[in-house]
């Protein structure tokens, strides 16, 4: 376990520098990120370089024990370049390019460009990539940040073509794939399609969904170029990217792929204000803050979800290469941070699979966008709160330590997909229903019920979990039923959610008799589906205790086959619930947008019947994690928190966190 900072030489005057060196160690920093934002530094004019501050900044750290990870600074295009060269700009769906003064505003697919970013990022890797004081790299800064995942230039429409002619191979196939006889679309050439920019009003969610796998493309292809430099020329370092949590915009699996380990930027109190909206239960309050928590926490599950996924990406423990260690400037309030608070985030992102953790940032900024961004010193270089917090996390290293290595075994997986969000994004049917809200019922419960689970692509080694949840398996093919079949005749337990089996893997509706290619699987046909106004709901009973009461939101029925009902809706129409005997195992059909309690109340039966233990109820307020032998109970509200285990009664201080041995099934 190591603590690190983001550091920003070129800011401050260098006589500063060994200063911050000392205070860094004294509080036991010994990772350091250098130079991703610094290109116009590099190379002031074309061909130019200035490494002289980079070398000296390099020196000083290293030699106060720093390991330093240096990054590509291909996120901000210096002046010079998107002066002479505008064609690398990033245009928008309205055909606007975004200008210099920014970051990320260039086009990943311009040929220009990726020859300018080839060429500093192969200066630095010939200058950096043998120095063993280097020990890795973060290639670029936060892909797709801003809303600049995609990207609608020339060059990106040629691409685009060629991209499409690869995947269809005629353009006959691509018309078929797309449904283009639709509305008088059809192509006679590959020359006639563009992106679906803001100039079509009603995009055709087949052209859309492959644009934005595309864009994906594109950024995996140009963040390749790098890697492909950096292996040659810096071997044995280490090379990742930091990603952003619950975002939407690029599939975060296959940009994860080749890097060696994934890092996230963590912000408590931020990403939650973007990101509640998207997961709160329609008719919630997303703008503000739960009030079971303490101002200045943010919102834990949310929090929990988003490292679920990024530990989810490549299975693996990660890094936090930007940790929040006060306020924040880009929110919608921003509000101050107490001492407690930092360390109560660090405890949460160790307990869920970082085992490094790099501030964000070392000193406030006196400078432009983000002057208003805390970091462990305030404006004047004075200590801030983050930095008493960290003193507190140094004492209390040894058990970091031990926490950062435990094992991250996690009894239930979530299938998380790209294409399955985006295709409901395009076409949700009722516009409050959006695919990560669906997902975050079933992982909420879980959270609440004390198990930890995994966020993975359904790709992800299966085997390792007694159950798997697919919320919403919208876009399937038999490929997937084979994967998801051979996980539940393996032994596992395989719960299906509502909208499954709706479309093809060119976002067409099934011709198939729901659930498409995944009927066989679930043992059942579903014979209707409606999205429910909020006042209305179909009454259901189950022979499992506890789960009954009324259907609600959107409401699917299922017709059993070889499945047998577990629930019915008392209309008689047909079952609300089904399972289906698969090979050694099984698989559940839920044919309706659970509530809350309904989630958890099916997820605690599957548990028991699992030997997955749960806890009780947790007061509000409370997380609960497991890593290796340790429970954590960790406080985020604004008073001490009592919680019952067993026999024995914890008490846990406001902001603050408690370790218990870990126990087993209902002990």
């Amino acid at each position: 376990m190591k603590f690190g900072v983001c550091y920003y030489p070129e800011h401050w005057p260098e006589a500063r520098w060994a200063e911050d060196a000392r205070l860094m160690r004294e509080l036991g920093l010994s990772v350091i990120r250098l130079a991703e934002f610094a290109w116009a530094k590099m190379e002031p004019e074309p061909g130019v370089y200035d490494w002289g501050w980079l070398d000296r900044a390099i020196d000083l750290f290293a030699a106060a024990g720093m390991d330093v990870v240096l990054g590509t600074p291909t996120c901000t295009p210096p002046a010079w370049l998107t002066r002479q060269h505008p064609e690398i700009l990033r245009v928008d769906g309205n055909g606007r390019s975004r200008n210099h003064g920014t970051r990320r505003h260039y086009c990943p697919n311009s040929p220009i460009y990726r020859r300018f970013s080839r060429q500093i990022v192969q200066q630095m890797a010939q200058r950096y990539g043998q120095d063993e004081r280097i020990t890795g790299w973060q290639i670029d800064n936060e892909f797709g940040g801003g809303k600049t995942a995609r990207c609608y230039c020339p060059t990106c429409a040629g691409e685009f073509r060629r991209w499409l002619e690869k995947r269809y191979g005629n353009i006959d196939t691509l018309n078929e794939a797309w449904g283009t006889i639709f509305w008088s679309q059809a192509y006679g050439d590959w020359s006639q399609i563009n992106p679906p920019g803001d100039d079509i009003n009603y995009k055709n969610p087949s052209q859309l969904l492959d644009f934005y796998r595309f864009s994906t493309d594109s950024y995996v292809n140009y963040q390749q170029e790098q890697i492909d430099l950096l292996r040659e020329l810096a071997p044995g370092r280490f090379i990742t990217h930091n990603f952003m949590g619950l975002y939407l915009d690029l599939d975060q699996f296959d940009l994860a792929a080749p890097l060696d380990f994934i890092t996230w930027d963590n912000y408590p109190t931020g990403f939650p204000d973007r990101w509640r909206q998207m997961l709160y239960p329609p008719g919630v309050d997303s703008s503000r803050n739960d009030p079971a928590y303490a101002y200045d926490v943010g919102d834990p599950v949310v929090q929990s979800m988003a490292h679920a996924l990024m530990r989810g990406l490549k299975q693996r423990p990660f890094w936090i290469m930007e940790q929040q260690c006060g306020h924040i400037n880009w929110g919608d309030v921003n509000p101050g941070i107490r001492p407690g608070t930092p360390r109560l985030w660090v405890w949460h992102a160790v307990a869920e699979g970082a085992d490094h953790v790099i501030y964000f940032r070392w000193r406030a900024t006196l400078l432009a966008q983000e002057q208003y961004h805390s970091g462990l010193l305030g404006h004047d270089g004075r200590p801030d709160v983050g930095f008493g917090d960290q003193k507190k996390l140094l004492a209390e290293l040894d058990q970091l330590n031990q926490l950062s290595v435990a094992p991250l075994d996690a009894p239930v997986a979530i299938l998380f997909s790209y294409d399955d969000l985006w295709s409901l994004q395009m076409l949700p049917h009722r516009r409050d229903f959006h695919y990560l809200r669906h997902l975050y019922i079933f992982y909420h419960a879980c959270l609440r019920l004390g198990i930890n689970v995994d966020l993975v692509p359904a790709t992800a080694d299966l085997n390792r979990y007694k159950l798997v949840i697919a919320p919403t398996a919208h876009v399937a093919d038999e490929a997937l039923a084979q994967r998801l079949h051979a996980y539940a005749s393996g032994g596992g337990t395989l719960l299906l959610g509502i909208r499954s089996g709706f479309k093809t893997t060119s976002n067409l509706v099934t011709d198939e008799p729901l659930p498409g290619a995944l009927r066989d699987l679930a043992g059942v046909t579903v014979t209707s589906w409606q999205s429910l106004p909020l006042e209305q709901a179909i009454p259901f009973r189950s022979s499992i205790p506890d789960f009954a009461g009324d259907a609600t939101y959107w409401v699917e029925t299922l017709a059993v086959e070889t499945a047998v009902p577990l629930a019915t809706y008392q209309d008689g129409s047909g079952a609300a619930l089904a399972e289906n005997l698969v090979g050694n195992g099984r698989v559940l059909t839920l044919g309706f947008y659970p509530t809350p309690q309904q989630a958890r109340t099916l997820l605690t039966h599957l548990a028991n019947q699992q030997a997955i233990g749960t806890l009780p109820d947790l007061p509000s307020g409370m997380v609960a994690l497991r890593r290796g032998g340790v429970q954590l109970l960790l406080n985020f509200s604004e008073r001490p928190q009592a919680v019952t285990l067993g026999t024995a009664s914890h008490t846990v201080a406001t902001r603050d966190l408690i370790f218990l041995p870990a126990k087993t099934p209902r002990d």
